[in-house]
């Protein structure tokens, strides 16, 4: 597996800022149509932010329990808390079945199309 380059803290907060402009952008009350696009994305069962939080926070717990050389109550708490986090985000990648569920209700609700 060939060695993946160090992101920087900009682009982590470019990541952030684009989940905020998303969250900003939907609470505008956009049509769905819009809408199912960008959650395909973010819920994505393989890519999407749930999968790759979760595979983040676990890689941070197994990261911090291999080099921290003194293991106290508290980081044990840390690395737990982190693990716990992790299962939990993952355990959201089921929402991309709903996104999938949703796009045949939008379907339906637009109708069928009509010849011009």
């Amino acid at each position: 597996m060939p060695n993946p380059s160090v992101p920087s803290t900009d682009q982590v907060a470019q990541a952030t800022a684009t989940l905020a402009q998303a969250k900003d952008y939907l609470r505008t009350q956009p049509p769905v149509s819009d809408v199912l696009p960008l959650l395909a994305g973010l819920l994505d069962e393989d890519t999407g932010v749930p999968i790759l939080l979760g595979d983040a926070l676990r890689s941070a717990a197994r990261l911090i329990a291999e080099q921290t050389s003194t293991e106290t109550d508290e980081i044990r708490l840390i690395i737990t808390g982190l693990r716990e986090a992790a299962q939990e985000a993952t355990d959201w990648h089921v929402l991309h079945w709903d996104v999938q569920r949703l796009r045949g209700y939008a379907s339906k609700a637009a109708g069928p199309a009509t010849a011009t």
